[in-house]
């Protein structure tokens, strides 16, 4: 939240138009098993890109989130290397993988570009379909 209100305010000031991309997580729209302060904190981090979507819309600020599932950094690996916890999850994931960091990248990129737009207060699932199940 700080560094959004940074950025919001440095590009108001200069009278600049821009985008915010804040990392939120599948978690904030789907409640999993012993993740409540995890998935408490994600559910606010939807909530305000959208609060601040509405407010920063008339300035000339665009606001989003990207939503992704377990993504395959190092610290990703280490804690979905079990099979045993990483199955049942995957089972959920049409697409049968955890994301990589090129596909949370990717909409990001495609987020802050002038090709979205059009696209304010959406939290765009990076999920290879988790969301949609």
């Amino acid at each position: 939240m700080n560094v959004s209100q940074v950025v919001a305010g440095d590009l108001i000031a200069r009278e600049q138009r821009g985008s915010i991309v804040n990392v939120s997580s599948q978690a904030g729209q789907h409640a999993l098993r012993d993740h409540t302060v995890y998935c408490s904190t994600k559910g606010a981090v939807d909530m305000m890109t959208k609060v601040m979507a509405l407010e920063l819309a008339p300035k000339g600020v665009r606001v989003n989130a990207v939503s992704p599932t377990v993504v395959m950094t190092d610290m990703g690996r280490i804690g979905w290397s079990d099979p045993a916890k990483a199955g049942p999850m995957l089972a959920r994931i049409p697409q049968g993988r955890f994301a990589e960091v090129d596909d949370v990248v990717n909409a990001i990129i495609y987020l802050l570009s002038d090709e979205s737009d059009m696209v304010n207060g959406h939290l765009l699932p990076v999920d290879g379909g988790f969301l949609a199940a």
